[in-house]
Formats: structure tokens, sequence, C-alpha cells
């Protein structure tokens, strides 16, 4: 499946389809919608990576990664990682957000990274399974209520 995936940089072009798209009903507590994303994207450029997720040309989710952010604010830690992922509800289970970590660890493995770095949502019902999954491990830390998981690209 994943050879019909691809990520598409957010246009004039593909808004209009990107912000349309909608995680699960009992998920909209756990992610902020894409139209967020984007406006955060606009207030940090160069920072923020917004894709879209397409599986053939269907859109099927979105992710918004960043590279090389002060993570403390000392300049001593600096971190790339994946900022959101939103996976159309009904899109679940399919190998879109293996795809979407897969291709953010590429992008920071590409520009010499070693390490991605997330948050997630803690408790029922989050996505704390799905990163615990595929390797992350937690690093004690949290960003607001958030886990901060890391996983290493070596």
């Amino acid at each position: 499946m994943t050879s019909t995936l691809r990520l598409e940089k957010i246009t004039a072009d593909n808004f209009d389809t990107a912000i349309a798209l909608r995680v699960r009903p009992d998920q909209e507590d756990l992610v902020a919608p894409v139209v967020k994303s984007l406006a955060e994207a606009y207030v940090n450029p160069g920072v923020a990576w917004p894709r879209l997720i397409l599986d053939s040309d269907r859109p099927v989710g979105f992710l918004m990664a960043f590279f090389d952010i002060d993570w403390t604010g000392d300049a001593t830690d600096l971190r790339s990682g994946l900022w959101r992922l939103n996976i159309a509800a009904g899109g679940q289970g399919r190998g879109y957000g293996r795809f979407a970590v897969e291709s953010v660890a590429a992008e920071i493995l590409q520009r010499g990274g070693t390490r991605l770095t997330t948050t997630w949502h803690p408790g029922e019902g989050g996505p704390e399974g799905f990163y615990l999954g595929l390797g992350f491990r937690p690093t004690g830390e949290t960003s607001g209520s958030q886990t901060v998981g890391e996983l290493d690209l070596h």
C-alpha cells in the first residue's frame, strides 16, 4: 500500500482540501484541527513543515513537522520532529500514520538529524500505543499536559 502514499506541500490549490480533513469525533480533543496547524505554520515561517498525506490522489491525513527548534530556550537542545498528525476519520489502521512518521524521520535524517521528537496526550483513547509501537520512548518530560517522546534514528 505505501507505494501509493505521498506527501504534498500545502498550497492555495489544496488548502481547502487540507482544512476539510477531520479526525474521528472522539479524537477532536486530542489534536488541533488542520486549520489551526496552518495558522501556526504561517506565524512560524521557516519552522513548520506542513504536508498533506495522500493515498493516490485521496487525502487521508495531515502532518506538520519541525526542524532544529530550540526546545528548552537555551540554544543547547535543538530538536526536530512531528508537531502534529491528523489521520482522517475512517483512515486509521491502514498505515497512514506509520507512513507519516517514517516520512518525517527520513526528512530529519536527510537534514543531518538523529532523533525524532513528538508529543502525545496520555491516557484512554490517546495515541500513546501507536507511538510506543513505532519505537518511541517517553523522555520523562512533558509539554503542557502532553508526554514527550523520542525515536532514535541511527
